[in-house]
């Protein structure tokens, strides 16, 4: 791992937890944007996973929901854990080149999604089935990307949690599915000793630029930061789409 490529770890992350720090999410779905820019999503994926449990697990135990949390979102996460562990082989099976196309298209649907406010309910009755049914896909869009936030996060918004609680539920939610993750890669030997180097580099950099980002929070105006962190995400999924685009036909 040479210097030039840490150093660009640091700046990622400081960058993806800076966000997190504003905005209370982003952290995976910035930092393995910008590392696909260099590498394998499934070597990014090696990177992101530690600093993001970590950063999840402290997230879960902010706030008063954890029991309900857990009693709402109990199929979600079970659907997630299966996902994962029945599509394990996708980011280093014959299909793992792809990965590049899929991370940025569904950095690009992410992002239009937060940028029109769409929005939909789920009734109390209907939670646990279609809530087993989300995860199970997530799941799968987790073992091919490391994202975890389609199309959970709009099934956490659209049950009805108030802001608080869907902070905390995303960190309950985020720390099942990276540990799930984290016991897939460990499988597929993508966690190793070469990734400890980065990883800790980039947990150092994630807390502070999450430190950075919540003293600045209150002197920003959040909402326009999030407007133009999405239309970033278009940008970076759209690169990250031709690229891999271009290199295949080459």
């Amino acid at each position: 791992m040479f210097e030039p490529l840490l150093i660009f770890i640091a700046a990622a992350f400081l960058l993806a937890g800076f966000i997190k720090g504003v905005i209370g999410l982003g952290l995976p779905t910035v930092s393995m944007g910008l590392l696909a820019v260099t590498m394998q999503p499934s070597r990014a994926l090696a990177i992101v996973i530690v600093p993001a449990i970590v950063t999840n697990i402290w997230q879960t135990f902010v706030g008063r929901y954890l029991r309900d949390i857990v009693r709402r979102l109990w199929p979600l996460m079970i659907g997630t854990i299966a996902g994962i562990w029945l599509n394990a082989g996708m980011l280093t099976g014959p299909y793992a080149h792809y990965g590049t196309v899929v991370l940025g298209v569904l950095l690009v649907i992410y992002a239009i999604v937060g940028l029109s406010k769409f929005s939909f309910s789920v009734a109390p009755s209907d939670e646990k089935w279609i809530g087993g049914i989300v995860g199970l896909m997530t799941g799968v869009v987790c073992a091919a990307t490391g994202i975890q936030v389609v199309p959970s996060m709009p099934f956490m918004q659209a049950i009805g949690m108030e802001k608080d609680e869907l902070v905390q539920a995303l960190g309950v939610f985020f720390t099942v599915a990276t540990v799930a993750l984290a016991f897939s890669l460990t499988g597929a030997g993508l966690l190793s000793a070469s990734t400890a180097l980065p990883g800790a580099v980039a947990m150092a950099c994630a807390f502070a630029g999450m430190a950075i980002g919540q003293s600045v929070r209150s002197r920003l105006q959040p909402e326009a930061f999030r407007r133009w962190f999405l239309i970033a995400m278009i940008l970076l999924g759209l690169y990250l789409v031709g690229s891999a685009v271009y290199e295949t036909m080459q």
